[in-house]
């Protein structure tokens, strides 16, 4: 597979919940694109997880469910990447990614993007 034809940005949070309830991955404190997310699973396989995108705070459930992987299995990589700049998943300031596995201490994810700037905020910028 070939990579994006832009710079997926930087390396925003690395999370593997210790359970099995929905926890914060990423909080954005401005307006943030997540490019890349890499999902590696480690332990014994036949993982369920989901992700879940909340604009203005915590709220994990079907409202804000954004992907939902049933069987992943022991050293299984799954990738959600932007194709294009702009293509990504896009988070508001104060808004927060969410995720949620039914085996503690497996997958791990690591959550990479871009984030406005302040300087860009004060201009008027999305």
């Amino acid at each position: 597979m070939q990579g994006p034809a832009f710079a997926v940005g930087e390396l925003l949070a690395q999370v593997r919940p210790s359970g099995t309830t929905a926890v914060t991955a990423y909080t954005a404190i401005l307006r943030t694109e997540i490019t890349l997310i890499s999902i590696v699973v480690t332990g014994a396989g036949n993982v369920a997880l989901e992700m879940y995108l909340d604009d203005d705070g915590t709220t994990y459930d079907n409202t804000t469910i954004i992907s939902n992987v049933t069987k992943a299995s022991a050293g299984d990589d799954i990738i959600f990447q932007a194709r294009f700049a702009g293509g990504g998943i896009f988070v508001k300031g104060g808004g927060s990614l969410g995720i949620k596995t039914d085996t503690a201490n497996d997958p791990n994810f690591s959550i990479w993007g871009v984030t406005q700037s302040i300087a860009e905020g004060t201009r008027g910028g999305r």
